[in-house]
């Protein structure tokens, strides 16, 4: 079974369409097989990795009302091994939609539930707020990444992403953890970067990933040419960053998967 990872901070431009794009298209050079999904109403993954979503017909907002399968609308993109669940338009309105739905927390769970098996990991880009189709994502993701660029007011916002996840947990999806914190935007020349740095890991130790994302020109040119930071420039900063933090996660989950087998065999 694949893994699903939610990547989600209400606060914009803190890195997390860049993060879910280009954590993707690393855990595929690392020979996984990874789905991106796009629940960001702005769609800016689905043309981050080259489509434009004007001319999608079905994507994400399909799934979920159960119009179409997943596993018929995947699209494949330049990067190897990665493929994508587009979002359009129709997306914007989807929560004002979908909020008299039975069971409508559950339906991103439900959708995924048939291709989940098909994938390594599923990563899914959430929308840019703590409405309905993020807890959608919480609800069906084993675990979180939150973003955190490292500049002014870093951490706002953050008690209240952190309340919805407990909330989930309590609620909705008692498996769900937060599998890092992922700081970003990291700038060597600025003290204040390395403030927030220091700050973070002081908060939150252990949950803090050991990659950092440097602040990089090519990671913001990368979305504009259609593609992930490792076609576009793989010996770029950002690119080296993203294969890092991939093989972080992978590296990560091959100690819990150890330790699971440790606790059963000590049964």
């Amino acid at each position: 079974m694949g893994k699903i990872i939610a990547i989600a901070n209400q606060k914009g431009g803190v890195g997390k369409t860049t993060s879910a794009m280009n954590l993707s298209a690393g855990l595929g050079v690392l020979e996984k097989k990874v789905l991106l999904v796009d629940t960001d109403p702005q769609a800016n993954s689905t043309s981050g990795v080259g489509y434009d979503p004007r001319e999608i017909e079905n994507g994400v907002y399909e799934c979920l009302i159960g119009k179409v399968k997943a596993k018929d609308i995947i699209l494949e993109t330049k990067s190897p091994n990665l493929f994508l669940l587009p979002a359009h338009i129709d997306l914007v309105g989807a929560e004002l939609e979908l909020v008299n739905v039975e069971n409508r927390e559950h339906m991103m769970k439900n959708a995924l539930s048939e291709i989940i098996d098909d994938f390594d990991y599923i990563i899914i880009d959430c929308a840019p707020s703590l409405g309905l189709l993020t807890l959608n994502s919480l609800t069906a993701a084993h675990s979180l990444i939150i973003p955190i660029q490292c500049e002014y007011f870093a951490l706002e916002g953050l008690g209240k992403l952190l309340n919805t996840v407990k909330i989930v947990q309590r609620r909705l999806n008692p498996e769900l953890t937060i599998e890092g914190l992922l700081l970003t935007m990291y700038d060597t020349r600025l003290r204040l970067s390395n403030q927030v740095v220091e700050e973070v890991k002081t908060h939150f130790q252990d949950l803090v990933f050991k990659t950092i994302i440097h602040r990089n020109v090519t990671l913001g040119e990368a979305p504009s040419y259609g593609e992930t930071i490792i076609v576009h420039d793989s010996t770029s900063k950002g690119a080296i960053n993203y294969l890092n933090l991939s093989q972080e996660i992978i590296d990560k989950e091959k100690v819990s998967e150890t330790l699971e087998e440790n606790l059963v065999s000590n049964e």
